[in-house]
């Protein structure tokens, strides 16, 4: 069960004991649901900070001093508590919600800077996003796409690749380098580079759909309805990060 997602990677049912009522589909269902509403909650409270803060700069004002340490702790937050949900699944029941809300909000702040510069990008995003997911649930559920070991393989390689350009990048500009032009540049390398990344990600969600749909098989306890959910949500936000750099690129955005 190999998937480029590093929280449902094909070792999450290592030493996972099958006692207790087991994992079921709909229950990773009902707590996915929870967790995107967790973190629309506390993506609204950052989105109105931002949209704010934003208006009061402008009419040369000061932005809220809250605003960018929740944005910053939600995006730190975030990793932190996924670093923990990955390596001790156990306590996804807790760390998952709060994961939510941390990510929440992050993206929230996020949505709102990209809103402002571009007027009706977020509902795009979104819109894009679901119907993403959507569309591949119907195509793994139909058959059409099958998660082969190959098929695995590939992904993994790529999600790997982008994983390794964006940190290289990162590392470039600490030391003052320019980074890579073509990760931000509007032009036709960097569309295509973020179709790519856009694509990569939403192929992902094809392997958290097998990933789930073997855990339920295997008899997973039920704290992993927590833990897949969590694994998913990671990916959608991803997904999501990304449409926004796609369609703003589209847009003529740097």
């Amino acid at each position: 069960m190999r998937t480029s997602n590093p929280a449902l990677s094909d070792k999450a049912f290592a030493n996972v004991e099958r006692s207790g009522p087991p994992m079921t589909l709909s229950g990773t269902v009902n707590k996915t649901a929870m967790l995107l509403a967790l973190s629309l909650i506390t993506a609204m409270i950052t989105w109105g900070m931002a949209l704010e803060s934003i208006e009061a700069a402008q009419n040369g004002g000061q932005m809220s001093p809250l605003l960018m340490p929740l944005m910053i702790g939600g995006a730190v937050g975030g990793f932190i508590l996924a670093l923990i949900c990955v390596f001790k699944k156990t306590s996804a029941p807790v760390v998952a919600p709060l994961y939510a809300l941390s990510e929440g909000l992050f993206l929230g702040a996020v949505s709102a800077f990209f809103e402002v510069r571009f007027p009706g990008i977020v509902m795009q995003a979104v819109g894009l996003t679901f119907c993403t997911l959507l569309a591949l649930l119907m195509a793994y559920r139909s058959g059409l796409i099958k998660a082969t070991e190959n098929f695995k393989l590939g992904v993994f390689a790529a999600t790997g690749a982008i994983a390794l350009i964006y940190l290289v990048n990162i590392g470039m500009r600490l030391f003052g380098f320019e980074g890579m032009g073509f990760i931000h540049d509007s032009g036709p390398i960097g569309i295509g580079f973020s179709l790519f990344v856009v694509g990569i990600a939403a192929l992902n969600l094809v392997l958290d759909f097998d990933f789930i749909e073997n855990g339920v098989a295997y008899g997973a306890p039920k704290y992993m309805e927590w833990y897949a959910a969590f694994g998913l949500m990671v990916t959608l936000v991803w997904l999501y990060l990304e449409m926004l750099r796609l369609l703003s690129k589209l847009r003529g955005g740097d």
